[in-house]
């Protein structure tokens, strides 16, 4: 039997078809197309996993299912509650899908799909619970405790970004709501500090970090500003979870240790005595995590 583990993005849609044993046998992105709503991205996929099929000799029957993971709140039953990326309102993701193919098909929040890639396959495999937290454009996480994603009543467990834990007015949120942490941790919220102390218009968070590692002291200020609210939003999470290690990704990731070693350090500083040596460590398997745990929620890979 096969998988297909889908990662449906803003721009592309990561479509990867597995062997039951979790190997990759092919990857491919397809554009993700949101016009009127968003109304052509699952029969895109429908379409391209029928095209993929031929191409490998397949039938619909020797497709076990399909996980697909999705910019948004998402219920254990698949229903998603809105996906403004996509142009989505509430609606059932898994039956929606299942109609176009006839194929058992699963749905999750993205940021917990790459959660689950991370547990299964990548940096978190040794461990029974983990954090996943990403830090791009904006902060998310997954949570996965005993190989099952959690994903609360809402499908809003760990929105880490949304920790409404920033004392200083640094604007509104995306959300709507102020004080929250990924106004502050993010790559945008890290420029967004950067520029208030440099003379600089065209920084990147790369070039903060850079800077910062080089000795610019109103850079290393920036990032110390920005990493220190991370680690209290990790330390506010170990309270409530306890993980046993926190697996940080996404793009601003790519600072390496350069980022944990801060992290951690004001990590210890404000966990609570039992918690304070969780492991913090980097993602490794990059924009893979995704579609590696679609997949695995679908069934393939299961391990006991």
């Amino acid at each position: 039997m096969y998988y297909y583990g889908i990662d449906i993005g803003g721009t592309t849609i990561k479509c990867g078809l597995f062997e039951e044993n979790g190997h990759l046998i092919k990857v491919n992105e397809i554009p993700t197309r949101k016009e009127e709503c968003g109304k052509y991205i699952l029969p895109d996929i429908a379409d391209y996993i029928e095209k993929n099929n031929l191409e490998f000799g397949l039938k619909k029957e020797d497709i076990a299912a399909v996980g697909l993971g999705v910019p948004g709140s998402v219920t254990d039953d698949g229903v998603v509650n809105k996906c403004i990326n996509l142009g989505w309102g509430v609606v059932n993701v898994s039956k929606e899908f299942t109609k176009l193919t006839g194929i058992p098909s699963k749905v999750g929040n993205d940021a917990n799909m790459a959660a689950l890639g991370e547990y299964y396959k990548g940096s978190g495999k040794n461990y029974k619970s983990m954090v996943f937290v990403t830090i791009g454009t904006g902060v998310g996480g997954g949570i996965i405790i005993d190989g099952k994603p959690l994903n609360g009543v809402n499908g809003a467990a760990c929105e880490i970004g949304h920790l409404p834990i920033v004392k200083e007015d640094v604007g509104q949120c995306n959300c709507g709501k102020r004080g929250c942490l990924e106004q502050v941790a993010s790559a945008t919220g890290i420029v967004r500090k950067a520029r208030k102390l440099i003379a600089r218009k065209d920084l990147t968070a790369k070039d903060v970090f850079d800077l910062a590692k080089a000795g610019d002291k109103q850079c290393i200020e920036a990032i110390n500003y920005s990493l220190s609210y991370l680690a209290k939003g990790l330390a506010c999470i170990s309270c409530a979870i306890d993980p046993e290690v926190y697996v940080i990704g996404g793009g601003v990731s790519k600072a390496g240790d350069y980022l944990i070693d801060i992290v951690s350090d004001y990590y210890k500083k404000d966990a609570f005595h039992p918690s304070r040596d969780t492991k913090i460590v980097l993602a490794s398997l990059g924009n893979d995590a995704g579609m590696y745990g679609a997949a695995f929620l679908a069934g393939c890979m299961t391990l006991n």
